[in-house]
């Protein structure tokens, strides 16, 4: 059965896409640990509390929720990008709503081109042979940097898996680790050689899109958000063939997409926000270190979640609410 679920995941070939799964039982996210460090801008403005700051958030998965564990999607029409009402913009949003007026179009899948200039297909929970949604297909959305302007004071951005081809990877090696039995890094073997060339083409990408969003919000707070830790330090947490952690991917996999894969991933994205005076990196994987998904404080889950939940490597409520408290405390500093 293992062996065959992970062969099943070769259907889900977009990066951090949304899927369907049954509503969870309730669950309240409690406050997460450790306090942001400040970011600073130079220059910034003095803003009184009482103004409203405009702020947008962009992003794909890690920012728009799309999994049951992170809450229930509110948009009215849908539009196929899933974002969901306990995702970190909305937490916010809950907690500064009195400071920021937010406009959130991050989406599900998306990519970094998605955020600077070519418009996006959502899909929904539409995924064969997991599931069918009923108002799939949607229409395009377009590129999310349409929605800064000249009266944006603050922009939000996290994206950068889905150009980087983090789920294929691990689709990929779940199905070369349940061909092994959990054997040696088939993956990794596999994989790494072109690694390199995409983390090259991400920054490069990252760049542009951090120029574009200048250039269409040019008073504008750049705070490009990273990702959690997703795989932690000692593998050997991650039981071999455990759907609700990274089922049938190798330890010594996963050794390699934490150490060659992930962590230069953020790297890339606090590299390419360095370049770029009115932006600043908000670090999520060093406060979330003890909470991967293969913790039992999980604040991502794994492939699935219990009972009957496909979740695909995404934060759940917790990790959101993480992500929030640092988000929180960067937005807050850009009112300095």
């Amino acid at each position: 059965m293992i062996k065959n679920f992970a062969r099943g995941f070769g259907a889900l070939s977009l990066a951090f896409v949304p899927l369907l799964s049954a509503p969870p039982p309730g669950q309240a996210a409690a406050p997460a640990a450790g306090v942001a460090a400040p970011v600073q801008f130079a220059g910034a403005p003095s803003v009184s509390a009482a103004d409203h700051q405009q702020w947008v958030a962009l992003g794909d998965s890690y920012t728009a929720g799309v999994i049951r564990a992170a809450g229930d999607t509110f948009e009215v029409p849908r539009d196929g990008c899933e974002r969901t009402d306990r995702s970190y913009p909305q937490v916010i949003d809950r907690d500064l709503g009195g400071l920021f007026e937010l406009t959130n179009i991050s989406c599900g899948a998306a990519t970094i081109e998605n955020v600077t200039e070519t418009p996006q297909s959502p899909i929904g929970r539409h995924l064969p042979p997991f599931s069918e949604d009923p108002d799939y297909p949607f229409p395009p959305v377009p590129p999310q940097s349409e929605a800064v302007g000249a009266d944006t004071d603050v922009i939000t951005v996290g994206v950068g898996g889905n150009t980087l081809g983090f789920a294929d990877a691990i689709t990929k090696c779940a199905q070369a680790g349940g061909e092994s039995d959990g054997a040696g890094t088939p993956c990794k073997d596999d994989l790494s050689p072109g690694i390199q060339a995409r983390l090259d083409n991400l920054g490069k990408e990252y760049d542009r899109m951090l120029t574009v969003l200048h250039e269409r919000a040019p008073k504008a707070k750049i705070l490009a958000v990273g990702y959690p830790t997703i795989v932690p330090q000692d593998t050997t947490k991650c039981s071999y063939g455990d759907l609700t952690k990274f089922g049938t991917i190798t330890q010594g996999d996963l050794a390699w997409l934490r150490t060659d894969v992930l962590e230069p991933l953020n790297k890339a994205i606090e590299k390419s926000t360095g370049t770029q005076e009115a932006a600043a990196f908000v670090d999520l994987y060093t406060s979330s270190r003890n909470h991967s998904v293969c913790d039992d404080a999980k604040w991502v889950e794994g492939f699935v979640t219990l009972p009957d939940q496909v979740s695909f490597v995404h934060p759940n409520a917790l990790g959101h609410r993480n992500a929030a408290d640092h988000v929180e405390e960067a937005l807050l500093n850009t009112l300095s």
